[in-house]
């Protein structure tokens, strides 16, 4: 076990590197520090020098890969790739265009993140996983019936329409809950109850209407029959068979997704003004923060990786069956 991990780990340093470099000449040779400044300053009626003071204060006046009018080692110390990009290998993010720690932001925002992310992952699974197991306990019913027909409703609608749905009801209309914003200590729930709310509400269909057709799929295999005649009820069946037996399956997203918590959310940050690292990567993105953008890359790249690795040390503790040469 040990030795599978610790190839995999190998593994991920190469693909940590090709995404390195991968980003890197996306960033600086499809897209040239040119285009950068001309982004950054605004318009294409921008003149040389405004370019060329622009690219030397961050740094990026420098060869991309080689500089020829040095010698020895610094042919390839000073340039963009060797100052920009080998340090995000040692988790190095450097300075954005805009001067600041780019690792003094991610330690500051990660805790909102993570205030976000925890209720919502935690709540979410036992919520699509309760839901999913009510639908199987009375499957052939009604009930189990319009329960599918919520579900691929709910999955059918974009995130967007939760988000401001519940803006519009919860905020404006009820006035239970601030619009947006975020605060420190217990008044952080009352910023955070309707966004993790809305996360779980998402969420619920597509997962509740997976977890239903892997449970499904074990109550129909001969060792639950073997359960039923033995005399157990149908309730120790679902929670003490099925819904172990299919645990590899839910293992696979829901372990693999832990890491990635610490990046945030997305839209949701955005949409509900909390000081996340997803918004710090909205807020990149509009403002052509091209450093913070792939520092955000490359953290994520890692944390998948990570999640991919617990994810797969995880199926041995859910079924002892399971072992990696």
């Amino acid at each position: 076990m040990i030795g599978y991990v610790l190839r995999r780990l190998l593994y991920g340093v190469w693909i940590l590197i090709g995404v390195n470099l991968f980003t890197f000449i996306l960033f600086f040779a499809v897209n040239t520090p040119d285009d950068m400044a001309r982004l950054a300053i605004g318009g294409q009626r921008v003149s040389a020098d405004a370019i060329e003071k622009w690219k030397v204060e961050r740094g990026y006046d420098k060869p991309l890969f080689l500089n020829t009018q040095e010698a020895g080692s610094k042919k390839y110390t000073d340039t963009i790739f060797y100052q920009r990009s080998v340090p995000l290998l040692t988790f190095d993010f450097g300075a954005s265009d805009g001067g600041r720690d780019i690792g003094r932001e991610i330690g500051a925002r990660m805790g909102p993140s993570l205030a976000l992310a925890l209720p919502t992952f935690v709540l979410g699974l036992m919520a699509s996983v309760a839901f999913s197991l009510m639908l199987v306990f009375f499957r052939t019913t009604r009930l189990d019936f319009w329960g599918v027909v919520l579900c691929v409703v709910m999955l059918s609608i974009s995130s967007l329409f939760y988000i401001i749905a519940g803006q519009w009801l919860f905020s404006k209309l009820l006035r239970l809950v601030p619009y947006s914003g975020f605060a420190g200590g217990w008044d952080m729930i009352k910023f955070l109850a309707l966004p993790i709310v809305v996360a779980i509400i998402g969420r619920l269909g597509s997962e509740a209407r997976f977890y239903r057709s892997l449970f499904l799929e074990e109550i129909s295999k001969d060792y639950v029959r073997t359960a039923r005649a033995k005399g157990l009820s149908e309730r120790l069946v679902l929670f003490r068979h099925v819904l172990r037996n299919a645990m590899l399956p839910i293992l696979t997203g829901t372990v693999s997704a832990l890491p990635l918590l610490f990046m945030g959310s997305l839209i949701a940050e955005s949409f509900f003004g909390i000081p996340g690292l997803g918004s710090y990567t909205i807020d990149a993105i509009s403002g052509q923060d091209f450093s913070v953008v792939r520092a955000m890359v490359f953290l994520g790249s890692a944390l998948y990786i990570v999640g991919l690795i617990l994810a797969d040390i995880s199926y041995t503790l859910a079924d002892p069956r399971v072992r990696f040469e």
